[in-house]
Order: structure tokens, then sequence, then C-alpha cells
């Protein structure tokens, strides 16, 4: 039992880091490439409040699988040795992440990247305000320093939605048809994977099925002032926290994982 519980921990730990660090990449790729220099340096800060998020989560899942002998069971594929930072995000393979499937969305423009962001800035901030109150003192200090973060990404990612659903004709069906290309990945953000309810059981982490409500209404608020439509009866794609992604998740590892993968242990 106490093995069990050990490695649901380590598995919500990861899966929390996969999300932060794999929207980084995708934010990433804005860099230099941003409408406008003031926006291309605010989505790049963005990646790397995500990729710090994500570091954090990673060390502290490698001090436990480290430190823990009760959870021998817990083997990371790919990984031989040490288990560290480094390992989890570089030497993992695609069936092995945990992360939403919502994150690894193509950026298409930039609305849908904003969409996108918006989407989970809003889930992150419900989430990151519930586990600032976890039994666990390490997964709540984590989460009180996110928090400030992503109140920000929320702020940041909300004006811009109104801003391009409030805009022109343009921008305004630009965003009409991120909407039909990233609602249908939102569903499985509340769906509750067995470690996230190992973890909301035992004090250490939040049911996302208990955000659903709120997050709502905060989507509801914002694309009223846009004027844009909520979607209704969407079919919801899901698989993620259970490794099954969609086929851009293999391209992004590809590019995220290529140094450590031909270079194995190299460092700046």
């Amino acid at each position: 039992m106490i093995s069990q519980m050990i490695n649901s921990k380590i598995d919500y730990l990861l899966h929390l880091a996969d999300n932060a660090l794999i929207l980084a990449q995708r934010n990433a790729e804005w860099c230099g490439h941003g409408p406008v220099l003031e926006q291309d340096i605010a989505i790049t800060n963005i990646s790397l409040d995500l990729l710090g998020q994500s570091r954090n989560f990673y060390q502290y899942a490698a001090k436990i699988i480290k430190d823990s002998s009760k959870a021998p069971s817990h083997k990371v594929e790919g990984i031989e040795g040490e288990v560290t930072e480094d390992t989890l995000a570089y030497h993992r393979n695609e069936r092995e992440f945990k992360n939403c499937l919502l994150v690894e969305q193509p950026n298409g423009d930039w609305g849908q990247t904003i969409l996108r962001q918006f989407f989970f800035s809003a889930y992150q901030y419900l989430l990151y305000r519930g586990l600032q109150q976890s039994a666990d003192t390490q997964i709540a200090a984590i989460a009180a320093k996110a928090f400030k973060e992503v109140s920000y990404h929320l702020r940041w990612s909300s004006e811009w939605v109104i801003r391009l659903g409030d805009g022109t004709p343009e921008s305004h069906e630009r965003m009409k048809n991120a909407i039909d290309a990233i609602w249908p990945y939102t569903g499985e953000l509340f769906d509750t994977a067995d470690f996230e309810f190992s973890a909301a059981r035992n004090g250490l982490g939040v049911d996302p099925l208990s955000l659903k409500d709120e997050w709502s209404n905060t989507i509801h608020e914002v694309f009223a002032l846009a004027g844009l439509t909520v979607p209704v009866k969407t079919f919801m794609h899901s698989g993620g926290k259970k490794g099954i992604h969609s086929e851009f998740m293999g391209f992004i590892l590809a590019d995220l994982q290529y140094v450590q993968r031909t270079y194995p242990g190299c460092e700046w």
C-alpha cells in the first residue's frame, strides 16, 4: 500500500511537470517569430515560467525516486542509472509522458496559441491555488511560487482573447477557428486519472473535476467580452494522462530530446 501511494505521488508530479514542459516547448517555438517584439518577449517569458515549474516538479519526483526504498516497482522506461530532472525530461519515451493532449496541440496562428494558453492558464490558476493547501509542503511551496506566474499568464492571455475576439472581422474569424481546433481537447483537463484521485484522496493534490465549474465560468466570462460562443456537446479527446498522445507528441520530443539522445550526458 505504501509503495502504491509513493508511485501514485510520483506519477502525479510527473503529470504536473509534463504539462508545464510540453507547453513551454510549444510556446518557445514562437521565440523570434512573435507578431511584435513586446509579445515575442512575453510568450518567451511565459515559456520560461513554465519551464521553471516543470523543473521544480521533476526535481522533486527525482528526489522521491532516489530516496525511497519503498517504491522499487516504479521503473522509468528509457532511464538507466540515476534519475534526475534531466533524465525525466530527456530520456523518457512518448508513452511515459502524462501531459494532457491540450498542451501538445500545434501553435497554429497567434490566435490559436493564445486560446490554448488561456484555456490552460485558467486551469492552472485554479489548480495551483488549490495545491497551495497540499499536505505535502514541497508541493505547496512550488504551487505558491507558480501561482504568481500563472496569475499573469491568465491575465495576459485573457486580454488577448478579448482583443482578438472583439477586434477585426478577420481576427474574430480566426478565434472562431481556434475554438473549433482547440476546444475538443479541454475536456481531458477534468477527467480524473488514477494518480490524481489518489493525490486528492491523500491530501496531496486536487481533484480536477472539482475545478470544472469555476473554470467554465471564467471561460464564459471572457468569451462574453470577446463576443465568442462557448461550444456545447462537443466530442472530447482524451488519453494523454495515460500516455496515449496525439501524432504531434513524437515531433515535439524529437526536437526537445535530440541533443541528449544524440550526445548522452552532454552539458553546457
